[in-house]
């Protein structure tokens, strides 16, 4: 059962762990929590822009926050933002996502990362922060992002992170990158199935695997257990047809048993045809699915492109992640959160078919409608 993601989240937020010594909290927690993700929602993208926000709506803002001393500054927002921290903040996110919905048996949990461009510092030799999330495909919620170091650390945060998902009868769907051996045994270990792709970093089994499965489909695959499935799309003048082909016939893989759970090879045949052009794209899979059932896992493929066109496209166009250039200590690893809390507290609201971009608007615009997003 699905309910409104605004009802919660302070409740969940307000368990966060103050990281200020009691002499110096002229402000409560709770209300610079709300200011914030209030500014975001509403066109936000600094610490200066969340302060002007706070005075823009201040009378507003006290009919419902305490404001003790009234609006805070923005070095006061930097930080307590750049203080919190971040492992407490990720378990209140995802504390609030397993409040607003239960991940369904069957449904895809897409995993993905993205660089946050603007997050490095040159002057303290700060890297660039890389935030590897996690998306329901079926519900369009974002379950919860976790921070690496760099791009190749996914690898050793994914096992550690899936821990914290309630996984049970899901299909986890990643990119090439994460298809490794230990993540396969946390996802089996989890009870839940998984399909992705295999590329370069996986040269050995890709070679193998493609080979197999290119001869067995050019042949018919008249002699192996095999399922297959068939989509076609149209939209703006483009056909996408989606072809897809799985197998349980794995013995003569030499890795079979190596991967935890394996049990079936999958193929993805994309015939893109714009205009008088036609490009053929083949990704090939391993999978915990079984061969006979093309459909789920050609489902679990479509489904796995939602966290990077309801996601990861709309931070970067509607909420212009990319540019943003806050840094000090944890505080660009939290402004990120933020940036997801307005994203999540933003979906549900349908007023008009319009974009997230108009939907910030209107939260600066009319106030009543910004306390409907909040829940408040």
């Amino acid at each position: 059962m699905t309910v409104s993601p605004a009802a919660t989240i302070m409740a969940h937020f307000q368990s966060l762990p103050d990281p200020r010594v009691d002499r110096t909290k002229e402000h409560r927690l709770t209300d610079i929590l709300t200011i914030a993700i209030g500014a975001v929602i509403a066109g936000a993208d600094s610490w200066v822009a969340v302060e002007r926000f706070g005075h823009a709506k201040a009378a507003w803002l006290q009919t419902f926050l305490a404001l003790p001393n009234r609006i805070p500054s923005h070095d006061t927002f930097g930080r307590v933002f750049a203080a919190l921290d971040p492992v407490a903040v990720a378990e209140c996110f995802q504390n609030w996502i397993a409040s607003v919905v239960q991940a369904t048996a069957g449904r895809v949990v897409a995993m993905d990362g993205k660089t946050l461009r603007q997050s490095f510092d040159t002057a303290s030799a700060k890297a660039a922060i890389h935030l590897v999330s996690a998306w329901a495909s079926h519900h369009h919620l974002l379950l919860g992002p976790v921070k690496t170091e760099a791009k190749s650390n996914e690898i050793t945060a994914i096992p550690q992170w899936l821990k914290r998902l309630a996984l049970q009868g899901c299909i986890v769907t990643m990119d090439a990158m994460a298809c490794q051996k230990d993540i396969a045994r946390q996802i089996i270990t989890q009870q839940a199935d998984y399909g992705w792709a295999l590329k370069e970093n996986q040269p050995t089994a890709h070679a193998e695997v493609s080979t197999f499965l290119d001869t067995a489909v050019a042949e018919g695959l008249g002699r192996y257990p095999y399922d297959y499935h068939e989509t076609i799309d149209g939209d703006h003048g483009r056909i996408e047809v989606r072809r897809g082909w799985s197998t349980s016939a794995i013995d003569g893989f030499a890795d079979r048993a190596q991967w935890p759970g394996l049990r079936s090879f999958g193929r993805v045949e994309t015939p893109r045809i714009i205009g008088d052009h036609t490009r053929v794209e083949r990704r090939y899979y391993l999978s915990s699915l079984p061969g006979d059932e093309a459909p789920p896992l050609g489902a679990a493929v479509r489904s796995h492109g939602g966290i990077e066109n309801s996601l990861h496209w709309v931070l970067d166009v509607a909420f212009r992640e990319d540019d943003c250039r806050v840094r000090q200590r944890h505080a660009d690893e939290h402004f990120a959160t933020l940036r997801r809390i307005a994203l999540q507290l933003l979906k549900p609201e349908k007023p008009a078919k319009v974009g997230f971009q108009i939907k910030r608007l209107m939260s600066d615009w009319d106030e009543r409608y910004l306390l409907k997003v909040l829940g408040i």
